[in-house]
């Protein structure tokens, strides 16, 4: 798995339709009325490598396995959610356990597409939003403090004396993910799983012939996104649909080249999400097949084999390491140790990106 995320938005901001396109499945039923999202829909997509297919072409791979990104697209909330409106907030459990949120936001006029607030305005729908995430978190975590001040147990001191903090900070209508926590406050956190912890990325769907410059609604939610330090980017859900049916990678370009864009909404999603969760991704290589995996900046050797197989991690020896510059320089493995480029790289060495992996193990 390389990561997973959870959408968020109002009804009929492109949700679905997104959906649809970045799993390129029908799982999520894209209709004109709100709510027709009834159960979570989950979908998985091949996170877009070139480098991937580069490395399968001179090894002669007989498979290629890209990184995965999980998709879970839930109902769309209402101001009043929480207190029961719309659908209520019964579906934000499935993405407590999610790394990262997608917030969609909508930036096009369509008078075809109703509004369910009667009108477009991307600051007020991103902000009824999220107060309704805040809720959901204040209401799981009034919930745990009543327990906690039922329990005298020293472990959990702790999390006694985090949560008020964190209830503080939530009734001033701030986000967990803006408070500035201790390493060993992020841990306890994090292990609360609550939404408004997670990194949000806004979504801009626009229309498709803003898809260049993009348009007044969405630089207003970039301006919204800057003084918040959060990232944003810019897709047409329209777009994505028609990228989406075909199926030829060549053609895909073709068509995306066509309409001046360099890449697809899916690979700046992706992008950017790799970039909010500091991630990087490292690649398994022979005559078999051509893998990448997803791991966090940072992480040392063993840590990236046991991505593979926790027996690798356990049995750990050392890893037989190419850049993946040396990698296609000297064409594949068999140039680059002539070249002397493959380096065995012990417990401390920190993975970087695009590192080409053989992993010694002994258990």
């Amino acid at each position: 798995m390389g990561f997973n995320c959870g959408i968020v938005g109002l009804p009929n901001v492109g949700k679905s339709t997104l959906f649809n396109a970045l799993t390129q499945t029908a799982a999520a039923e894209a209709m004109n009325y709100p709510f027709c999202t009834i159960e979570p829909n989950v979908g998985r997509v091949g996170v877009p490598d070139p480098r991937l297919f580069k490395l399968a072409t001179i090894a002669e791979s007989a498979k290629i396995v890209p990184a995965q990104m999980e998709i879970v697209d839930i109902a769309g909330l209402v101001k009043g959610a929480s207190n029961g409106e719309g659908l209520g907030n019964q579906f934000l459990g499935y993405i407590r356990g999610t790394d990262a949120i997608l917030h969609i936001v909508r930036c096009f006029e369509n008078n075809d597409i109703t509004h369910v607030n009667g009108n477009v305005d991307p600051i007020r729908d991103i902000e009824i939003v999220e107060t309704e995430l805040i809720l959901a978190d204040l209401e799981s975590l009034k919930k745990r403090e009543s327990s906690l001040s039922k329990k005298n147990n020293p472990e959990l001191t702790a999390e006694k004396k985090c949560i008020p903090r964190l209830i503080d900070w939530l009734e001033k209508g701030n986000l967990l993910h803006q408070l500035d926590f201790s390493v060993e406050e992020n841990n306890l956190v994090s292990s609360m799983h609550l939404i408004t912890k997670k990194p949000v990325l806004y979504v801009c769907n626009i229309g498709e012939n803003e898809i260049i410059l993009g348009n007044a609604l969405s630089q207003a939610v970039e301006s919204f996104a800057r003084s918040k330090n959060f990232s944003t980017v810019t897709v047409s859900a329209a777009i994505e649909a028609e990228i989406a049916v075909i199926q030829e990678e060549g053609e895909k370009l073709e068509y995306i080249q066509s309409l001046g864009l360099t890449e697809s909404g899916l690979s700046k999603i992706i992008r950017h999400g790799y970039n909010l969760l500091d991630l990087i991704t490292f690649f398994t290589v022979g005559p078999t097949e051509a893998h990448a995996w997803t791991i966090t900046e940072g992480s040392r050797a063993p840590t990236a084999a046991g991505r593979i197989h926790s027996e690798m991690l356990r049995g750990f020896i050392c890893a037989e390491t190419i850049s993946y510059d040396d990698y296609v320089t000297f064409n594949g493995e068999t140039g680059a140790k002539a070249a002397g480029k493959i380096r065995l790289e012990g417990k401390e060495y920190i993975v970087k990106d695009g590192d080409i992996f053989h992993f010694r193990f002994n258990v």
